[in-house]
């Protein structure tokens, strides 16, 4: 690959050598009159000494010319004397020249000034012509110019366009050649070339080094990104392919999420269509991704931590569940006035369990599916499992009916791990990263409100969302209707505390007072309510340790399940 780079090289610099060598760089040339005699204007017929440009005479020697905006008339060059011929044609002919000296400093190119090629005319208006000519044979050389003084024939117009020697090549067919050489069509092609072969090379060294670096992340063990996301290499990376076959074919296999370069391509391939909430953390979006439906979480810049929080959590080893919101892909975003903190995650049309609850009502075989599907999702979040990649304990800290998400079969999903600890088995210890976020105040278990958890135990954290949980059931309840009617939707202590109470007020209500969300005394009448409200019951002891535990409520509505289904 090297040779061949050189190679390429050495047969671009050899062409353009050639080009230049028999193309020359030189303006008009000896022998180079017979052709200016049929290409000139008719004002340059008349300077027929002009046309012939001699070998240039020594350096060492300057040449004289006539100069008519000097004040001795007279100038010295070390390039060539010129004259300038203006034809006005807007009303009665007028002429009008003249004549300079043009230096070998203010030529261009060096040594060969584009206005001394040949003669240079051109119009500068439909009813002014110029034309330039340029010599330096002899002394005064620009002053054989005949007048239109009385007793002399004047001085030609220059011909009309149409017939204009001069015009742009392609003007009059066969009159290109005269203004382009083939010298010049021979250097143009060489550049073009020399250009193009210079692209290839680049592309091929490109490419060549892009293979052999994919081929060794491959020799070292690395996961080949490109190939899961190239479509021809997967077939299952149609444009249609279900976002759940793309994270099993692209996990690693240990439940820890996409590889992080898979997510920021997904990221970047995300179109947003409309806001669908909005909270503290910023606001959440519905996006499309490969012609599905995702949620997009974009948090505010002041809230980086939370963001982080939820990313790492998400992130942990074995976390993926049915009944917990399905992480997608995570990635930072510039969109020129702020940075973007991104969460990706599935799409629930349904929303929020708070929404769902507020527009329909639930039979009792789906307030249990809800029930049941809560528990199984937080029973799997509290475990810890023991391995070489196990996946540590994780409480929640914030769960509540906004951070539950009903899915399309009837089951929820839990979301919003923003304020999840785990705990460190290692070390014995809770990862509490410090958050100016507590949880909801309305839902906060009493040793919340007092301060007497015990911080440094992941138990403690866990028995304060089994509190959360019995409020969250007691809502679903509310709306459940069992054939003579149903509660409208109410937030716990509705009537207790304000719209948004205070921790104060709420400390009073639950730790001073003992008060707990009202159970009606019809739910006694109904087996399935029945169970629910002494689960409510047992999740909402003052005394943590008497607490049930996710799993223990898991099972319990398992077996209710069970047995309506039996009964049907």
């Amino acid at each position: 690959m090297e040779q061949l780079r050189w190679l390429v090289l050495v047969l671009c610099g050899v062409t353009l050598v050639n080009a230049f060598q028999d193309g020359g760089v030189g303006g008009l040339e000896p022998g180079t009159d017979d052709q200016s005699t049929t290409t000139h204007s008719a004002v340059s017929e008349h300077l027929t000494d002009i046309n012939r440009v001699p070998p240039t005479p020594p350096e060492d020697k300057l040449l004289k010319c006539v100069c008519s905006d000097c004040d001795t008339g007279i100038c010295e060059t070390d390039g060539y004397c010129f004259v300038t011929v203006t034809i006005d044609t807007s009303g009665e002919t007028q002429i009008y020249k003249k004549q300079a000296c043009l230096d070998k400093s203010k030529q261009f190119p060096p040594e060969h000034a584009h206005k001394c090629r040949g003669g240079y005319s051109h119009n500068v208006y439909p009813w002014l012509e110029e034309e330039v000519l340029c010599c330096h044979h002899a002394d005064f050389c620009n002053s054989q110019l005949p007048t239109a003084s009385p007793g002399k024939p004047p001085l030609p117009s220059l011909p009309p366009k149409a017939a204009n020697p001069w015009s742009r090549p392609g003007d009059r067919g066969g009159e290109a050649s005269s203004v382009w050489k083939w010298s010049d069509l021979a250097l143009a092609g060489a550049v073009a070339m020399s250009l193009l072969l210079t692209v290839i090379l680049v592309a091929v060294m490109c490419y060549w080094h892009h293979r052999k670096q994919r081929s060794e992340r491959i020799r070292r063990g690395f996961p080949d990104v490109e190939s899961i996301l190239d479509r021809s290499e997967v077939p299952l990376m149609g444009p249609h392919t279900p976002i759940r076959d793309f994270i099993e074919l692209t996990s690693s296999g240990s439940g820890s999420g996409l590889p992080l370069l898979v997510q920021r391509s997904i990221a970047r391939q995300i179109q947003l269509i409309e806001i669908i909430g909005k909270g503290r953390f910023g606001e959440v979006w519905r996006g499309r991704w490969r012609g599905e439906y995702v949620a997009v979480k974009i948090f505010s810049s002041r809230d980086e931590r939370s963001w982080f929080r939820e990313v790492e959590i998400y992130q942990t080893v074995m976390l993926r569940h049915d009944n917990l919101l399905g992480f997608i892909a995570a990635d930072n975003k510039d969109n020129g006035t702020w940075t973007q903190l991104w969460l990706v995650t599935d799409y629930h049309e349904n929303g929020s369990l708070f929404d769902y609850l507020m527009r329909y009502t639930v039979d009792t075989a789906g307030m249990i599916r809800m029930a049941l599907s809560i528990a199984t999702g937080l029973a799997h979040l509290h475990m810890d499992i023991m391995g070489n990649k196990g996946k540590p304990a994780i409480a929640h800290r914030d769960l509540k009916s906004k951070n539950i998400l009903v899915k399309s079969n009837g089951t929820c999903a839990i979301a919003d791990l923003g304020l999840a600890v785990r705990y460190d088995s290692a070390t014995d210890t809770v990862d509490i990263v410090p958050n100016n976020r507590v949880g909801t105040k309305r839902y906060l278990a009493p040793e919340c409100l007092d301060e007497s958890m015990n911080m440094n135990h992941i138990d403690s954290f866990k028995r304060a969302d089994v509190y959360a949980l019995g409020l969250v059931y007691w809502e679903i309840a509310r709306r459940c209707n069992t054939g003579g009617g149903c509660e409208e939707y109410q937030l716990p202590y509705y009537d207790m505390v304000p719209n948004d109470p205070t921790i104060e007020e709420m400390r009073k209500v639950v730790c001073i007072y003992k008060q707990r969300p009202i159970i009606p005394n019809k739910w006694q009448s109904c087996e399935d309510l029945r169970v629910m409200s002494k689960l409510m019951k047992e999740c909402w002891y003052h005394n943590a340790a008497a607490r049930l535990t996710a799993l223990r409520i898991k099972k319990t509505l398992a077996n209710l399940g069970a047995h309506d289904d039996l009964k049907c």
